[in-house]
């Protein structure tokens, strides 16, 4: 049998195409697997979020704005209102999708609305890195307002030309109006547009300060949205849905408009009055509270601005000119001797005598340097009743030193009881009052801590400033004075000197309040030792009349203090105006109609002038209300906040007696009435035995 030789290399031959063919089809199978797979995972795993997120690319929202709440003072009169007026806007997104980028349009508009192109312009561009205002600082979907203060008849013009003005659109709109002006703008706040990153479905414009930021959420109302469909430009190509605004709630306030004016013309005089005797006079503030709830009457602020100047846009230069600080919460400077009430507190709780005799010499020395009073005046033997009223400086000096020694002097006890600073925060100082207003600032009570902590923080400085001094400073005398404090700093080591007590005890040194801080203390005085966190609102009112909420200042704490102190002090108090510091200033005020009970301030710095402060409550056996007035730079107590201060009372007592004989009259007509009904209803209904049975009894 013949052997075929070549079939072994036949079989392997046809073994290795099929072996090819098994590995191509298993890697055709995984990858069509794979592609199956991912296929499964992309579309219906991952399906729905890329159909939120290309439904997301094409939908923009724009807000529809609420009519904003009012915000009333607490007889109902408008201090922020709303004014329907034509408003031009454009559309920013449809002004860059024209070949020009808008500029025809934005030109034409300028010619019909009367302004120049480059204030148009400029309102309508968006606000983005340091770009100087005006510009619109919100989302570029949102109709950008250009021009508020619209004619009716330039409105209508402009909307009946639509082939000529694309992308402009006219409404009807609501514009904040401020009734009062400037008075209380700081109290108020303004509006501004939301931030292009602030949340979708936000208002139009949202509180940036005062009460419209304290109380947006209740003021804005829920606005509406309307969500818009756009193409891959952005420009928009129809609409998806929209939801009607709901309008705003109304704040209804505690301050009184009348009580508001008389502060804003009072603190005006005085600033005058101040600069016309060569003070620079340059910033001030009047506090009005109600003593016996802490509720704000008024807060005047001095400069002020008028809000109305937010509407419709402002340029960069009267923005950084604007006066945006409130003096009357953000403001700080030192007491003066309006903070003696509560080292004179301090020193009754620790166990000195109020009614005891103590020597008031002209200078007072500590660690070999004298302490002198105002103007060093000699004033003899007297009582803390007498030290209040002619405000004697060294009988504190001397309680403060004492003090000072019991806690161990430069050796301090383990726990120190620091009486005068204990004393200064349960008047409620050297911590925010918790207003309902934004920003406030916090005021400082020095001690001991304070200052090692402070030392700490400065000492690099201090010890460099020491070496090298202030070459840059023109005036040598303050660079001399600086340096020697520098150099005084650096070797202190943070020590609270017997000098820092005594400078602590007549609101010297490094002690700051808040025109609010120490109208709230002196109302604690007033209405015998509770210590409020002032409110402004007062109850939050729906557009159909109902209370959403009332508001009532909390409790903030009690000066710890016997309400026979607190008496002496506010009896002492009561004799300022009428033979003390303040009587000058007092002359011939009607003290039988509203009797008055202040406390003068003289606030002494170095390299400025002197800081001027009333503070005062009123009527003093009863007292409703506590007035507080500062001008910085203004010079003595007496000669500029007390003035002031005395404007306002006499207003409030004018105020007062007008509601009286109003009260009256309104009483006499109803008495007559009633006269005249009774005897009918007698007549008619009772027995004669009824009338003699009334008579008998009498």
């Amino acid at each position: 049998m013949r052997r075929s030789v070549g079939r072994p290399p036949l079989v392997r031959g046809r073994t290795r195409p099929q072996s090819r063919l098994t590995l191509v089809f298993v890697v055709v199978t995984a990858l069509m697997l794979t592609l199956l797979g991912r296929l499964w995972y992309l579309q219906i795993v991952t399906g729905p979020s890329y159909v939120r997120a290309a439904t997301e690319s094409r939908a923009r929202s724009v807000v529809l704005p609420p009519v904003r709440g009012q915000i009333l003072d607490v007889r109902g009169r408008p201090l922020v209102a709303n004014e329907t007026k034509p408003q031009v806007s454009v559309d920013y997104m449809a002004l860059i999708h024209q070949p020009d980028g808008g500029k025809d349009v934005l030109t034409r508009l300028a010619r019909a609305l009367g302004r120049p192109y480059q204030e148009i312009a400029d309102r309508a561009r968006l606000c983005a890195g340091d770009m100087p205002r005006p510009c619109w600082p919100g989302s570029p979907y949102q109709p950008i307002v250009v021009a508020d203060d619209v004619s009716v008849r330039t409105a209508l013009w402009i909307a009946e030309r639509q082939d000529e003005f694309p992308g402009v659109s006219t409404a009807l709109r609501p514009v904040r109006t401020y009734p009062l002006g400037s008075a209380a703008a700081h109290v108020l706040g303004y509006l501004q547009p939301p931030s292009p990153d602030d949340p979708a479905g936000g208002p139009e414009l949202i509180g940036r300060d005062g009460l419209e930021a304290q109380y947006d959420r209740e003021l804005a109302g829920r606005t509406g949205i309307r969500e818009v469909a756009v193409d891959s430009t952005g420009k928009v190509t129809g609409l998806i849905r929209e939801e009607a605004a709901v309008a705003g709630d109304t704040l209804v306030t505690s301050i009184d408009a009348r009580i508001q004016e008389l502060a804003e013309r009072a603190l005006a005089r005085a600033v005058t009055a101040a600069r016309k005797r060569g003070e620079p006079a340059d910033s001030g503030a009047v506090v009005v509270l109600e003593a016996k709830t802490g509720r704000v009457t008024a807060i005047a602020d001095y400069p002020s601005y008028d809000p109305g100047v937010w509407t419709g846009g402002i340029s960069q230069h009267d923005y950084e000119d604007l006066p945006l600080v409130s003096a009357a919460v953000q403001g700080q400077w030192p007491p003066g001797s309006t903070w003696k009430v509560t080292s004179t507190a301090a020193a009754a709780k620790a166990g000195y005598s109020l009614r005891a005799s103590y020597d008031c010499p002209g200078g007072y020395t500590i660690g070999g340097r004298v302490f002198h009073n105002f103007e060093s005046a000699e004033l003899g033997r007297m009582d803390m009743h007498r030290a209040l009223v002619v405000s004697c400086d060294t009988i504190f000096y001397r309680f403060a030193e004492k003090m000072w020694q019991r806690d161990g002097g430069l050796k301090p006890v383990k726990h120190p009881k620091d009486p005068m600073q204990a004393m200064a925060g349960e008047f409620g100082f050297g911590t925010p009052t918790g207003v309902d207003l934004p920003h406030e600032a916090q005021g400082r009570v020095p001690g001991r801590a304070w200052k090692k902590a402070n030392w700490e923080r400065t000492k690099a400085d201090s010890c460099r400033r020491a070496k090298t001094g202030y070459p840059e400073m023109s005036d040598r005398k303050r660079a001399a004075y600086l340096r020697a404090l520098a150099a005084d700093n650096c070797g202190s080591g943070g020590v609270w000197w017997a000098g820092d007590a005594a400078n602590f005890s007549i609101g010297q040194g490094d002690v700051l309040v808040t025109p609010l801080q120490l109208a709230r203390g002196y109302a604690a005085l007033a209405n015998g030792g509770t210590v409020f966190s002032p409110r402004i609102g007062k109850r939050v009112v729906r557009p159909d009349g109902a209370v959403v909420r009332a508001i009532t200042p909390p409790v903030a704490g009690k000066i710890d203090v016997s309400r026979k102190t607190l008496r002496f002090i506010r009896d002492s108090l009561a004799d300022v105006p009428r033979t003390g510091t303040a009587a000058g200033a007092f002359e011939g005020y009607p003290f039988g109609r509203l009797p008055v009970a202040g406390k003068t301030g003289t606030a002494e710095a170095y390299g400025r002038q002197d800081t001027s402060w009333f503070a005062s409550f009123g009527p003093v056996n009863k007292p409703k209300y506590v007035v507080v007035v500062v001008v910085s730079q203004g010079g003595t107590g007496a000669a500029t906040a007390a003035p002031a201060a005395r404007d306002i009372w006499e207003g409030i007592a004018a105020l007062t007696h007008d509601a009286k004989k109003h009260d009256e009259k309104k009483h006499d007509k109803k008495s007559k009435k009633d006269k005249k009904d009774g005897g009918r209803t007698r007549s008619a209904s009772l027995p004669p035995v009824a009338f003699a049975g009334a008579g008998g009894a009498r």
